[in-house]
């Protein structure tokens, strides 16, 4: 017989976490929130004060261990939270037990937090709060020598919230990413509920993810689940959580940009589907992603994410294959953006995608190129943005097109270096082809779900004008893995066939 859980959570109003508690923070019960210096403890226990105000209208009260309320005010204000406007109506009540410089001593025998404790209790009936942040337990608990005091102080607080009727957030420091979840050893046994965010080092960068260890009573996703901080939005959660295979499938097709190619997929892409456009350097991704954008009727609007090339060359090199970006831009038609993708992590790159989406609303996407975006991450690391980049275009059936550069000039065993192929619908695979001590090029169809495509290997050709895809190579095999082998006729016979015009 399967029991429903009859706690009930608290939304936070923090992006991600929600989706990975199932609703939020258990209502009513404290929750121990761990992390290293660096980690967004802080960030995150505001955070859940002022979602509370802005989203909920909710009352809160902010005990302050470490920092003085005027330094929390002024940090704060950049992520456009107004604390001291809060204060101002009501809303917000500050508890500051912060050090002064009298206060460092070690405090031994009976001494115990009531004194504290009839503060917050007198701040939280003062404004009549239902959400509280206690920041943090480590600043006042490492005054005292006694573990057996600590962890006695510790419930006492715990047991004084709950009495209180609130949902608290109480943060401790941790001196290690993996190792113990605070620095007493005891803090996690006494709260209800333990959620651990980290800061860890990868690949000469750092990656924030948040884990909730646990929830008494009540079921939440399990792992870690990457986040990011950004200006106007404080922390945002990027979890895999939220990906749902309940897309819908359509079956309209769009224009490829070059007409071969369109009939070479079976009529075009469709309209929510990811290509994967994988080739070595200066194959022509790029140019097949700019035929693609401009390939789009009056009616679409098209999202064009730059990674290796500025916007004025992006618009020069299109310009010189007969595509006007800036007249499409003009028209409102076409939105560009360029960044180099080490200016920041895979986690904000991607919430910087999706707010464009949502913002412009394409019918178009293109991305050129993910491999810029795969450097300097880990495999694991980018594979969960993929993941989450092409669920969340199919979510709102986009077309999207990615460029990605394979590992060899020629041939290679892999379609990318991370494998990503398998999350795509359909795939265009571009080679340089050795004939006669030539380099010619060739387009190949390699997957497309949901229809039939050629099985050719075609000759195409780049110029002034674009790509212009011809002949399908015959009696040659080798070609992707880089050593072609000719099987009729002789040679000068099979060059004036293979390089005759279409």
């Amino acid at each position: 017989m399967s029991t429903t859980s009859t706690i009930q959570k608290l939304a936070t109003g923090i992006s991600g976490f929600d989706a990975i508690s199932n609703g939020g923070l258990p209502k009513g019960r404290t929750t121990l929130l761990a992390g290293t210096a660096g980690s967004a403890k802080t960030v995150f226990a505001v955070q859940y004060l002022a979602c509370g105000i802005t989203l909920r209208k909710e009352k809160c009260v902010f005990v302050t261990f470490e920092e003085t309320p005027n330094d929390i005010r002024q940090n704060m204000a950049s992520f456009g939270w107004q604390i001291e406007q809060w204060e101002e109506q009501g809303l917000w009540q500050f508890v500051d037990a912060s050090p002064r410089t009298e206060d460092s001593v070690t405090i031994s025998g009976n001494y115990d937090l009531g004194a504290l404790l009839a503060r917050i209790e007198f701040a939280i009936k003062k404004v009549n709060a239902t959400r509280v942040s206690i920041d943090s337990l480590g600043a006042i608990f490492s005054k005292f020598d006694d573990r057996h005091v600590v962890r006695n102080e510790l419930l006492r607080i715990s047991i004084a919230l709950k009495k209180l009727n609130v949902t608290a957030l109480l943060t401790a420091e941790r001196s290690e990413e993996y190792g113990d979840i605070a620095r007493h050893g005891i803090e996690e046994f006494v709260a209800d509920n333990v959620i651990i965010l980290r800061n860890v080092l990868e690949s000469e960068s750092r990656r924030r993810t948040m884990e909730i260890l646990k929830f008494r009573g009540t079921g939440h996703q399990k792992g870690e689940h990457p986040f990011s901080i950004i200006a106007d939005g404080g922390i945002v959660g990027v979890p895999l959580a939220t990906v749902r295979l309940d897309h819908r499938s359509s079956t309209i097709r769009v224009d490829s940009g070059i007409g071969v190619l369109d009939q070479m997929c079976g009529g075009g892409f469709f309209k929510d589907s990811i290509v994967l456009i994988s080739g070595a350097t200066g194959t022509g991704k790029t140019l097949m992603a700019t035929s693609f954008i401009s390939g789009a009727a009056e009616n679409e609007r098209s999202l064009f994410f730059a990674f290796e090339e500025s916007r004025d060359q992006l618009f020069r090199n299109a310009e010189g294959w007969g595509f006007d970006f800036a007249k499409m831009e003009d028209q409102g038609r076409l939105k560009v953006m360029c960044v180099y993708p080490e200016t920041t992590g895979l986690e904000e790159h991607l919430i910087t995608i999706k707010r464009a989406i949502d913002q412009f609303k394409p019918t178009r996407i293109a991305i050129d190129s993910l491999s810029a975006l795969e450097r300097g991450s880990t495999t694991k690391s980018f594979r969960e943005f993929v993941i989450g980049l092409t669920s969340y275009i199919k979510q709102v059936e986009t077309v999207g097109v990615f460029t990605s550069v394979t590992p060899s000039l020629v041939g290679g065993a892999s379609v990318t270096e991370a494998h990503i192929s398998t999350v795509t619908d359909s795939i265009v695979l571009l080679r340089y082809v050795e004939l006669f001590g030539e380099i010619s090029r060739g387009i190949a169809v390699l997957k497309m779900r949901g229809s039939s495509h050629e099985k050719d290997i075609r000759e195409y050709s780049i110029d002034h004008q674009g790509m212009h895809v011809g002949k399908p190579f015959r009696n040659i095999t080798g070609i992707l893995t880089g050593n072609p082998q000719f099987h009729h006729t002789s040679d000068s016979e099979r060059f004036e066939e293979l390089f005759s015009d279409v």
